[in-house]
């Protein structure tokens, strides 16, 4: 390998080809090689290359640490609110847990983007429109659009999230996927954060056990609770000051998930058929057939984000498309589902909603599907996939707006 390396040094596309069939041993023998090539440029390069010495945890500026403690402690306030000043918990949570953490979020990165004071006036605008919209909603024994309203919210706040973290560059589709990137990075962080977080409840409660003080309702009605507020808050400034923890294993986590799903979506309509489930005429079946659509898209979606910019064909994209053709078909029985009990049973709020929810996901679908196939078959690349994505998310933001905003206007409430 060593003569190899010699041998090669003005030959660029050899010596990548030695570094890929064996790095370690490329490595190893290069280092040992290196001292007497020092003075030739491309010996230098290929040392920063391999040794680069990868830069240490960063817990960033002092202000941006104070900003996530004072943010979690607020979240975490906010989480309690209803014990703290009496207010209706089943009012309280259902309208407003989406204003525990992501005005916090859409706060942060207005400061984090440098967003002009227009674009911040702009997203805390709306932010205070919808605090005031939700609460104001009249409060029936039973309505199908206050509970549409209070489910499309947070997509609505998740929305101004992402208009907060496209900065000053909103049209920008790169930005754009790099949102839903940071989704899933912060998804991956929460996660690790939660775990850790579960382990460590587990030994205090074994402690404190041990020395007969039980602190299990007061840990767990200010400890745990303040702790899953500030999950999110954490996890997204860890993943802002150290994107190297991260960027490199939530794709590894969506290749290793996206064949997982595929198979077991297409053995799940298997099992459907083989037992004869019926999503046309059983109502509780059907939500959660269009859960599972919903879960899925995002799985799609996201791995997608997570996939590298190379056009070059490779098996992820291929499992990629494929699992966006099974999630087709699966928004297909869907879709046919709640149009047969629209013509059977009327209109209804939810059955709108969900229309044109499938409908939107559908017309994704296709369009994801077709660039997947052009770039796992022919000559098409992953950028135009992620361009596709970026530029549909507004639409969703749209449909979010009609749901939240004007549903209950429209069916007058009920």
């Amino acid at each position: 390998m060593k003569e190899q390396i010699s041998d090669n040094l003005n030959n660029p596309n050899e010596l990548e080809k030695l570094y890929r069939n064996n790095k370690s041993l490329f490595k190893t023998e290069f280092n040992k090689l290196y001292p007497t090539l020092e003075d030739k440029p491309v010996a230098q390069f290929w040392n920063e290359r391999l040794n680069f010495d990868t830069p240490s945890i960063s817990w960033g500026k002092s202000g941006e640490l104070v900003f996530v403690i004072v943010a979690s402690l607020l979240a975490g306030f906010l989480a309690k609110l209803p014990d703290f000043i009496g207010i209706n918990e089943e009012f309280y949570y259902s309208r407003n847990i989406a204003f525990i953490i992501l005005p916090i979020l859409i706060v942060y990165f207005s400061w984090k983007k440098k967003l002009n004071l227009r674009k911040i006036g702009l997203a805390l605008g709306l932010l205070v429109v919808a605090f005031i919209f939700i609460n104001a909603l009249p409060n029936p024994k039973s309505s199908d659009t206050l509970i549409l309203s209070c489910i499309h919210l947070p997509l609505f706040l998740w929305s101004i999230l992402g208009f907060t973290f496209t900065g000053n560059n909103l049209r920008d589709s790169e930005n754009r996927i790099d949102f839903l990137r940071y989704n899933g990075d912060a998804v991956v962080m929460s996660t690790l954060i939660l775990i850790a977080g579960i382990i460590l409840t587990g030994l205090t409660m074994l402690l404190f056990s041990l020395i007969d003080v039980d602190i299990y309702e007061f840990y767990f009605e200010y400890v745990v609770i303040f702790g899953i507020a500030a999950t999110p808050i954490v996890a997204t400034y860890v993943t802002q000051t150290n994107p190297q923890l991260v960027n490199k294993v939530s794709p590894v986590i969506a290749k290793i998930f996206s064949p997982l799903v595929l198979i077991t979506l297409v053995f799940y309509l298997i099992a459907i058929i083989y037992t004869g489930k019926d999503p046309f005429n059983d109502r509780d079946f059907l939500i959660a057939f269009n859960f599972l659509l919903i879960g899925v898209m995002a799985i799609v979606v996201f791995s997608i984000a997570e996939t590298s910019k190379e056009t070059k064909r490779n098996a992820s994209l291929v499992i990629l498309f494929l699992l966006s053709l099974v999630t087709i078909v699966i928004n297909g029985i869907a879709l046919s589902a709640i149009v047969f009990r629209i013509s059977e049973w009327g209109i209804t709020p939810n059955r709108i909603a969900v229309l044109g929810g499938n409908i939107l996901i559908l017309a994704n679908l296709l369009l994801v599907s077709f660039l997947l196939f052009k770039t796992s078959f022919r000559n098409g690349s992953v950028a135009e996939v992620n361009g596709a994505i970026a530029k549909y998310l507004p639409i969703y933001s749209i449909w979010t707006i009609i749901v939240t905003f004007l549903f209950p206007f429209i069916f007058m409430f009920k």
